[in-house]
């Protein structure tokens, strides 16, 4: 599985991927959707699987004396882990937006820069991976519709999450506050963001596993 993650990252990975690591910057943007930061991790997904399909990766990867599953449980990881990373650089970031002038620190569009928003994040990256993923596997020919279903899914979660905050108590005076306030509320709104994105990645890999055995190539 590792010498698989490997090959990912040194033949598979797009560079848009990691480039898209850096708009973790985008935590310090003023009155902005933040939500939209965790979008661009599921773009560098699609551009990672799209070239692959030009370049035969998957064919390439099949032909190598790895079982199957194990081609599908690779990609997911790789692209869990560039998930992950966006997530680990917006920290530093949540921390210097603390810096600013006190009403830049607060957003008045959706959720602030917080844990709580991390957790969110999480959790719209799972989902989108557990849509694109089921749909991918079962052609990865077709890589256009599987995006358009996750991004659906994924826009939803935002604007749901986008509005919260201006019609319910609890996200708007606990959840929705400066980065070191009700600190308890937040780790367990990142908790349970963790949760979610952890599911859904194991019924992704759960479910394209046995597709992608079937799966003539």
């Amino acid at each position: 599985m590792s010498t698989l993650l490997k090959k990912e990252f040194r033949l598979a990975l797009h560079p848009a991927a990691l480039i898209f690591l850096s708009l973790a910057v985008m935590m310090i943007i003023p009155n902005y959707p933040l939500t939209v930061t965790f979008f661009y991790p599921c773009l560098g997904a699609f551009f990672i699987c799209q070239t692959g399909r030009e370049n035969q990766d998957i064919l390439y990867t099949a032909l190598l004396p790895v079982e199957k599953r194990k081609v599908v449980r690779a990609r997911i990881a790789m692209v869990a882990l560039l998930q992950a990373g966006q997530i680990v650089l917006c920290v530093p970031f949540l921390f210097l937006r603390t810096l600013l002038p006190a009403e830049i620190q607060t957003n008045a569009v959706g959720l602030g820069a917080n844990l709580a928003l991390l957790g969110v994040g999480l959790a719209q990256m799972g989902l989108f991976d557990l849509v694109f993923f089921t749909r991918y596997y079962r052609d990865p020919a077709k890589v256009g519709v599987p995006f358009l279903l996750g991004t659906l899914v994924m826009f939803l979660w935002m604007c749901c999450w986008e509005a919260l905050p201006h019609f319910v108590p609890f996200v708007r005076d606990r959840l929705d506050t400066p980065l070191f306030q009700c600190v308890p509320e937040k780790l367990a709104a990142f908790g349970l963001g963790a949760a979610i994105f952890l599911g859904c990645l194991a019924l992704a890999d759960r479910v394209c596993e046995p597709r992608f055995e079937k799966l003539d190539l």
